[in-house]
């Protein structure tokens, strides 16, 4: 099995310390998705062709990653390659997958079409806008789940622990077919 996509996974926060100008550089520890199945990860991981992550840089100052909030809020025009159009290959939807610890695995669908006129792919931008919905809406979800008694308290989310101004979105990566899994930093210390 490839595993060129697992290794960018991993590899990317290193890349991405050397380049944050604000906020810390605690990486939220998410395990990669993976399908259940050995058919289904040969299926929609072995035999599919995924592409490179999407990375997430803004300028002054230059750093990787863009702030949910600012993403949410469509406050982009720092966000480097904002009008770029992704996923111009793609079907009407794909998967954002989201592995937070201590919380159970989640998943939202989001539009990878601009519906204005001309109809065409989304611009990184709106990509960016998108997770920032999709990480509230996971927040919302699960301020109020009792995490597992053997959990890592500090990745908590809710009002008064994690919230969704304390995450910059740094990079987007192509974990299966039609999947993609954020990868997320803190602003702030909150441990």
């Amino acid at each position: 099995m490839s595993r060129a996509h697992i290794d960018l996974w991993k590899n990317l926060p290193l890349q991405a310390v050397r380049h944050i100008a604000t906020g810390i550089s605690i990486f939220i520890p998410q395990p990669i998705y993976k399908p259940h199945t050995q058919a289904d990860q040969d299926r929609y991981i072995k035999h599919a062709s995924l592409f490179e992550p999407i990375i997430f840089m803004v300028e002054n100052p230059y750093e990787w990653g863009i702030s949910l909030d600012d993403a949410l809020r469509q406050r982009t025009k720092h966000l480097l390659g904002k009008d770029e159009l992704m996923f111009e290959n793609c079907g009407p939807s794909v998967s954002i997958r989201i592995q937070w610890p201590c919380y159970a695995p989640w998943s939202r669908q989001i539009p990878t079409k601009d519906f204005k006129n001309p109809k065409g792919p989304i611009t990184k931008a709106k990509l960016a806008k998108n997770i920032a919905k999709c990480v509230s809406r996971f927040i919302e979800d699960n301020h109020t789940k009792r995490m597992e008694d053997d959990s890592d308290k500090r990745f908590r989310v809710g009002a008064n622990y994690i919230k969704l101004e304390d995450l910059m979105l740094v990079s987007l990566h192509h974990i299966s077919q039609g999947s993609w899994q954020p990868h997320f930093r803190l602003r702030r210390s909150i441990f």
